[in-house]
């Protein structure tokens, strides 16, 4: 990878001055695009979802587990090798801890089509301790749009693009019969009333991947794309990344 131009401290201070006016730029933009997001119209949830979890049967309610908000992160589920995404298994692996969201009103939840029983076994493997919940018996991951069915949910859709507009794009797996994908979705909760304020798909999650947050702050960047990364506990024996697509 080619490496940066070596020049002198008053040329690297000019250049350095220049990139931050568009830092700044970039930073103000962000905080516009967020609190646009914030002020986001939203839809209450009507359908009564029953998920598994760790410990029973548990509804989209009992995920807040008495907070205001939640956070559902749609893992995608290998089910030809029957373990986690290695690219959603990286984003889990950047979640810092978990009590500075709660202590916000938030929790942060998993969610995937996997029986709950595959998702426990790879969830201890992995070491993590978020909330993981399985949809395999319910429409959550069909009405969100991350797995594809039209005899379910027609007609099929992923990151707010149909069918066609994904097969033209060369992306057209993401709405292939029973094929998962990713993405994340936020609730608000009032009482007992559940409301669908936000979802994104696609690099919208790229924000939790703190790993690339830190990289992109080095001259060699990012390195590999985020399904290059393999489960974190195969790098010593060099195992390659299983692709999720």
């Amino acid at each position: 990878m080619e490496t940066p131009p070596i020049v002198s401290r008053d040329e690297w201070l000019a250049a350095r001055k220049e990139l931050l006016a568009k830092e700044k730029e970039a930073t103000r933009a962000r905080d516009a695009v967020t609190a646009q997001r914030r002020a986001l119209p939203m839809v209450e949830v009507d359908k009564d979802y029953v998920f598994e979890g760790p410990d029973g049967k548990a509804r989209l309610i009992d995920m807040f587990e008495g907070r205001r908000q939640l956070m559902t992160y749609h893992f995608m589920w290998m089910h030809d090798s029957d373990v986690g995404c290695t690219s959603c298994s990286f984003l889990v692996d950047n979640v810092g801890d978990v009590r500075h969201l709660n202590s916000a009103d938030t929790t942060l939840a998993l969610v995937s089509r996997a029986p709950i029983a595959n998702i426990e076994r790879f969830r201890q493997r992995m070491g993590w301790t978020l909330p993981f919940y399985s949809s395999h018996d319910n429409d959550f991951n069909y009405d969100f749009h991350v797995t594809a069915d039209e005899d379910i949910v027609a007609p099929s859709q992923y990151n707010y693009m149909d069918k066609a507009t994904l097969e033209s794009k060369g992306i057209g797996f993401f709405v292939g019969k029973g094929q998962d994908a990713h993405g994340l979705s936020v609730f608000l909760r009032d009482g007992n009333r559940v409301f669908h304020t936000y979802s994104t798909y696609g690099r919208g999650p790229d924000l939790l991947l703190t790993t690339y947050n830190y990289l992109d702050l080095t001259p060699l960047g990012r390195q590999r794309y985020v399904n290059e990364f393999p489960h974190h506990d195969t790098y010593e024996t060099g195992a390659p990344a299983e692709h999720c697509h």
